[in-house]
C-alpha cells in the first residue's frame, strides 16, 4: 500500500456539517447463501461484523428440514458460540464479530426431509476474505503566514493499494502484474501529476486558482504488510487460502 499525504492551499474555507448516509441495505440485514457447485466468496471489512452467512443453499431454503444439525469450521478449527467472536444461531446462521481471520469456512448440515428417510449430509464451503477499506481523510488548519496574515491549508491523506484481480492477471504479462511493479507505476504517475501542477502554475499569467497544490508537500509512505485477505488468489494458490 502506498500512503500519500497531500497538502493544498485554500483561500477561504467555510465550515460544513458532515452527514453520514447508508449506501444501500444495512450490512447486518445481508444474508449470504451457500452453493454446492462452487465455494461462495464473501468479503468482510477487517474488524467489522460479517453479514449473516447461512448454512443453507437456495434449494434447501425452500424445503422443510427435520432435525437439522449444523456444524461450522474455520481456518482455526471448529467454531462455537462460546467464542465471543463467533455467533451461530439455532438455525445455523453464522456471524463473525470483529473479523480478522481470512480463509476457508465450511458448514456441514445433517437433516431429513421426512421422518422415515435416512439422514442426508451436505457440506457447504465459503471463502471469506478480509478487506481493508481505502480510507480518505482531510483536515483544515489555520496557518499564520509572515506578512500574509492567516491562511487556510487543507491536508489530504489517501492510499493506493495493489490488489490481485484474476481478470487482470489474464490480460497482462506476469512481470506487469507484480504488486510492487504496479505500486511503483502508481507512485510515478502520482508524482508526475503534482510536478506538472507546479510547472503549469509557474507558467500561468493569471492569478492562482482558489485551491492549488503547494510545491514540496507531497509525501509518500510505503506500508509493506500482508493484511488478512490480501494477496490471496484461488488461481495462483488453490491449495493455500491463507497464503499472502
Amino acid at each position: 500500500i502506498v500512503v500519500l499525504t497531500l497538502l493544498f492551499y485554500l483561500l477561504t474555507v467555510q465550515p460544513s456539517k458532515r452527514v453520514l448516509r447508508s449506501a444501500g441495505p444495512r450490512h447486518s440485514s445481508l444474508k449470504i447463501v451457500g452453493s454446492v457447485i462452487l465455494p461462495v466468496k464473501v468479503y468482510v471489512k477487517l474488524n467489522h461484523n460479517s453479514p449473516r452467512i447461512l448454512c443453507l443453499t437456495n434449494h434447501l431454503r425452500n424445503l422443510e428440514l427435520i432435525d437439522p444439525i449444523f456444524q461450522w469450521n474455520g481456518p482455526g478449527g471448529g467454531l462455537s458460540s462460546e467464542n465471543s467472536s463467533v455467533q451461530i444461531s439455532p438455525t445455523g446462521t453464522l456471524i463473525l464479530r470483529d473479523f480478522n481471520l481470512s480463509g476457508v469456512y465450511t458448514c456441514s448440515i445433517v437433516y431429513k426431509l421426512t421422518a422415515r428417510q435416512p439422514d442426508k449430509n451436505l457440506v457447504i464451503k465459503y471463502l471469506i476474505y478480509g478487506k481493508l477499506p481505502i480510507q480518505v481523510s482531510s483536515e483544515c488548519h489555520h496557518v499564520k503566514m509572515q506578512r500574509g496574515g492567516l491562511q487556510n491549508e487543507i491536508f489530504f491523506t489517501f492510499s493506493v493499494a495493489s490488489l490481485d484481480r484474476e481478470k487482470h492477471n489474464k490480460l497482462c504479462q506476469q512481470s506487469a502484474c507484480d504488486a510492487t511493479h504496479r505500486l511503483n507505476k502508481a507512485k510515478r504517475l502520482i508524482e508526475r501529476f503534482f510536478k506538472q501542477q507546479v510547472e503549469v502554475s509557474r507558467k500561468r499569467s493569471e492569478p492562482l486558482p482558489e485551491i492549488y497544490y503547494i510545491e514540496g508537500t507531497l509525501q509518500m509512505v510505503w506500508v509493506d504488510r500482508c493484511y488478512p485477505g490480501y494477496g490471496m488468489n484461488a488461481v495462483v494458490h488453490p491449495d493455500c487460502p491463507e497464503c499472502c
